[in-house]
């Protein structure tokens, strides 16, 4: 066999295989071995026609196709591996048939290949360095938030609901005198003034009283996910069968002691502070260097392959699908899909231009590693094992027996990496923005693929179809306003809309 490579068009290369009358020959009488079977042929028991039978009855070519995928998988990975100095696969060819003759064939695979980056300026440029300051109001709202998942709810007896009240509520919608699907629930546990419900329904809760019923009238919003409900004035018979109000611990230092393992309330807000110094240091240097790849990024061309953004944008789906399914008991993003009306394909679309950015700054990382010639070398991956070792209580050597080519090369590339963005930022000039590390945002409504709940909310249906690339609130009550459609590709941390608030 004899080939040549030679670059093609957007970050491909051309590869021709070229096989001569020998291997042609070969190639096909394999092909005949593996696949004879399949051919009926009178006169004969099937699978026992010659070669050339089979030919004069299913035509000459009957075999060129398993013969030339023979000789593909047989020859073009090892072309791959001898040609790895001159240029690295990212993506299967598309194959396509050169010469067919009695004399020999050849094939054609033009295959995805990681392009070069032309880097833009990636030294003395203007960076702006993120630090993130924290406050004793930070480490007040942690205490508060410890306060928070060591409640408890006590009934309320003698007095009307207000907001901050769990009021346990039947009730069955109507909307023009006749009950809708979903309107309708028993023992529903509501916070009240959460912006659970649609406007004007907690509102009209909050004074009523243990065993008191009322009719709450309400208006669907305009932009109501069930196209049905849009717009329109319902009427909800509620009763309330309870009331319960938060009760929020003490804080001293027994309550910490049990309820964080710390010796004084001082102690917990001195480790507190500790936690959110570090989690502000990671989140400033990491929103720091994303900043430093960014710029190098705007100025640097690169002719990526559609290969790599695919293989990219398959990473992200499957850690969403893996997100998913620990999150929520397993479910399946196929039935997430279904769920929220949208495809595959726009799912996957939501994340294509995040899939984008991130291929090429990694293309920019490696191409600065190169030309700065950035390497780990034995002693500091040694001296990597060595902390593990010591954490784990071996010796250096007891340690380096378990560890593999692939842990090794794992540490490296870790070192590699923490090299060159110490590299970047010594030789950028980084201007400090200092901005206040913000204390935990509350919980924004819950999205379908986020929320577990016991029993449905009034109304609850699946919200309208929307673009998988954007993330709805999923398992919404009819009775709660639909909140603003979020990037699934580009999930940030949720806030809660001007039509929901957080639950």
């Amino acid at each position: 066999m004899k080939y040549t490579a030679e670059p093609s068009e957007k970050s491909t290369v051309k590869i021709t295989l070229t096989f001569d009358k020998g291997e042609w020959d070969d190639a096909n009488m394999k092909a005949y071995q593996k696949t004879r079977g399949r051919y009926f042929v009178n006169g004969f028991r099937k699978g026992k026609a010659p070669k050339h039978v089979i030919e004069l009855n299913y035509g000459k070519g009957v075999f060129y196709e398993d013969a030339l995928n023979e000789l593909f998988n047989d020859h073009y990975y090892d072309v791959i591996e001898k040609e790895k100095d001159n240029f690295t696969a990212v993506g299967q060819p598309e194959l396509s048939v050169g010469d067919i003759s009695d004399e020999g064939a050849s094939l054609i695979a033009t295959v995805p290949v990681k392009p070069d980056v032309k880097l833009g300026a990636y030294k003395g440029i203007n960076i702006v360095k993120a630090e993130y300051n924290v406050k004793d109001e930070d480490v007040e709202a942690e205490l508060k938030r410890l306060q928070e998942r060591n409640s408890r709810l006590v009934e309320v007896e003698g007095r009307a609901a207000e907001n901050g009240d769990t009021a346990t509520i039947d009730f069955s919608g109507s909307v023009d005198g006749k009950k809708f699907e979903g309107g309708t629930s028993e023992n529903y546990p509501l916070v009240l003034g959460s912006g659970s419900f649609i406007p004007g329904f907690e509102e009209q809760v909050v004074g009523m009283k243990v065993g008191e019923e009322k009719d709450v009238n309400v208006k669907f919003p305009e932009d109501y996910q069930a196209e049905e409900l849009k717009g329109k004035d319902a009427v909800f018979a509620v009763k309330l069968n309870k009331l319960e109000k938060k009760e929020l611990p003490e804080v001293n230092d027994e309550f910490i002691k049990d309820a964080a393992g710390a010796e004084s309330v001082e102690a917990y807000k001195k480790e507190t502070r500790e936690r959110l110094e570090k989690q502000a240091k990671e989140k400033g240097d990491a929103e720091t260097e994303n900043n430093i790849l960014k710029a190098i990024s705007e100025t640097s061309e690169a002719e990526i392959p559609e290969a790599m953004i695919e293989n990219q944008i398959d990473m992200m789906v499957r850690n969403a699908e893996y997100r998913l399914g620990m999150q929520y008991g397993g479910m399946k993003l196929a039935d997430y899909l279904k769920y929220m009306g949208g495809t595959m394909e726009d799912f996957r679309n939501g994340y294509r231009a995040q899939a984008q950015d991130t291929v090429k700054s990694q293309l920019v990382v490696d191409k600065i590693i190169r030309e700065e010639n950035i390497k780990a070398e034995d002693a500091e991956i040694d001296a990597k094992l060595e902390e593990f070792a010591k954490a784990a209580d071996k010796t250096l050597e007891e340690y380096k027996k378990d560890v593999d080519e692939a842990q090794r090369e794992y540490i490296a590339n870790d070192i590699v990496i923490n090299k060159l963005f110490d590299f970047l930022k010594a030789n950028n000039n980084l201007t400090a923005k200092a901005e206040e590390a913000p204390a935990k945002k509350p919980a924004a409504k819950k999205s379908t693929a986020k929320k577990a709940e016991g029993e449905e909310a009034p109304a609850k249906k699946p919200a309208a179809k929307k673009s998988t690339a954007k993330k709805a609130e999923g398992e919404e009550a009819p009775a709660k306003k639909p909140a603003a459609k979020k990037s699934t590709a580009k999930k940030a941390e949720d806030k809660p809309s001007e039509e929901g608030k957080g639950e």
